[in-house]
């Protein structure tokens, strides 16, 4: 595969990122919404603007690349919202409402750690240093972002859906 052909395959994932994260950044108020428990709403709420932030930092990259960040639709995430949407709309109690939407963004955050961990090594791969850091910030973000909601999970929200059951 020439040089070429792997930056074309950055490019087209990093599009393929682009459309997760504005997607995301659609449906996480419907998110924060529909959760009972005042930590899970903290923790969509506080994911909005990072996620905002890290839409710019994809922004940035495009620039760097001189690519344009539209033209491709990340069916993935799209699958994983409208599992989402379907959850909301089920008449769930609001414990085990909590539990099933951590699990929908927990998906989705385990799909955003393996796109970028290896969008990550591909840039570094290139030799594109600056675009690496870049998405190592976000990945960075993603992990954490999982770790609280597994926390939440952990330390609330199961047990309380357990309780009330």
């Amino acid at each position: 595969m020439s040089k070429e052909a792997l930056k074309d395959l950055l490019i087209e994932e990093l599009q393929d990122a682009y459309s997760s994260e504005t997607q995301i950044l659609e449906a996480l108020p419907a998110m924060a919404d529909a959760a009972s428990s005042p930590q899970l709403k903290q923790a969509f709420q506080t994911h909005l603007p990072e996620t905002d932030g890290q839409v710019k930092r994809l922004e940035q990259i495009f620039q760097i690349l001189q690519a344009d960040p539209a033209g491709n639709t990340c069916e993935a995430t799209q699958g994983l919202i409208e599992e989402a949407e379907e959850i909301m709309d089920q008449g769930l109690s609001p414990e085990v409402l909590d539990v099933a939407l951590i699990m929908a963004a927990q998906k989705v955050e385990h799909y955003e750690i393996a796109s970028y961990g290896s969008l990550r090594t591909l840039a570094e791969t290139c030799g594109m240093t600056d675009v690496a850091k870049l998405l190592d910030e976000t990945l960075s973000e993603e992990k954490a972002t999982d770790e609280k909601l597994t926390q939440l999970a952990e330390g609330e929200v199961n047990q309380r859906a357990f309780k009330a059951a």
